[in-house]
């Protein structure tokens, strides 16, 4: 990570380490979440992006729910989930959700989305509606939305923000350098930083949040000016994880950070004054969000 290194060429990287090992998800809660989702069509991206966390968070009662389809309209080279020409909106989706989470009895859900391009808006009136549905039916849960950028339109922040979530999320994924290469070409680094910023413009109340991948590529100076980025505009909340190659054909994994980096990079990222970090090999966005708030380590948010 000391290094910038033309990384065009693979590092490599056949074998996994230890540290990186998981067990096959599963268990009573996972087995009745997954039979609830299919049996209502609905999607997470937990299980879209392969996380390595799935069975932990379930458990905990904590999910991520990924509306709008399971098709994005976007190719970031990173990314798991499929792109291409997306499915027609439900209109009974956000009632489905909501009664879901009703079900399962969650304390914290994040709500996410495909890139939907072809929507007005990007589709953050859908998302809106599904958080308030979440909101009527189970108002002791916190929600949690993570949003795309929306090509940079305000006015769908603004729905957003209107809908009432406690925390908006929006993952800058990766260091200036990279984004070109690692997202698509649709989205820029500068974008992603005013979407943050204009959340917190538009409502001191919400918390933000933002997530990197390390490993692909990025030197230790290019995390730290960027996590000095996320502050400037008043991100809150970070989350980083290595990143995991999905396919051969998805964007190659340069180096595995070791645990004991991360957490070097956590205790940099506390003092330059972020309320929570989350710093590991398999943390990923919403990693333990809900405990996050269940056991109140978010104190009162200072002026920023």
């Amino acid at each position: 990570m000391s290094k910038v290194i033309d990384y065009d060429v693979q590092a490599g990287l056949t074998k996994k380490p230890i540290w990186l090992r998981i067990s096959p998800p599963g268990g009573d809660i996972y087995t009745s979440v997954k039979a609830s989702l299919r049996s209502r069509e609905l999607n997470t991206v937990c299980e879209e992006a392969r996380c390595p966390n799935i069975s932990e968070c379930w458990g905990s009662g904590t999910a991520t729910i990924m509306i709008m389809g399971d098709i994005c309209t976007r190719g970031c080279r990173f990314c798991a989930v499929h792109g291409g020409k997306p499915i027609s909106l439900d209109e009974n989706e956000p009632i489905k959700v909501a009664e879901a989470i009703r079900e399962w009895g969650l304390k914290y859900v994040v709500i996410t989305s495909v890139c939907r391009d072809d929507l007005e808006g990007g589709g953050a009136s859908h998302m809106a509606s599904t958080i308030r549905a979440i909101q009527r039916r189970s108002p002791m849960t916190a929600v949690e939305s993570l949003i795309p950028d929306f090509k940079g339109n305000i006015d769908s922040v603004r729905t957003i923000i209107e809908s009432g979530p406690k925390v908006v999320s929006h993952n800058l994924e990766t260091v200036k350098r990279l984004t070109a290469r690692v997202r698509d070409s649709r989205a820029s680094y500068e974008q992603s930083l005013c979407i943050l910023k204009k959340c917190k413009q538009l409502s001191s109340e919400i918390y933000t949040k933002s997530s990197m991948m390390l490993g692909l590529g990025e030197s230790e100076d290019e995390i730290i000016e960027t996590m000095s980025d996320l502050r400037s505009v008043g991100v809150d909340i970070l989350t980083m994880g290595q990143y995991l190659q999905p396919t051969a054909s998805h964007f190659p994994v340069y180096e595995y950070i070791h645990p004991e980096q991360f957490e070097i990079l956590r205790e940099i990222a506390k003092a330059m004054g972020f309320i929570y970090v989350a710093s590991g090999p398999l943390v990923r966005s919403s990693y333990k969000a809900g405990d996050l708030f269940a056991q109140k380590i978010i104190p009162k948010p200072a002026c920023i």
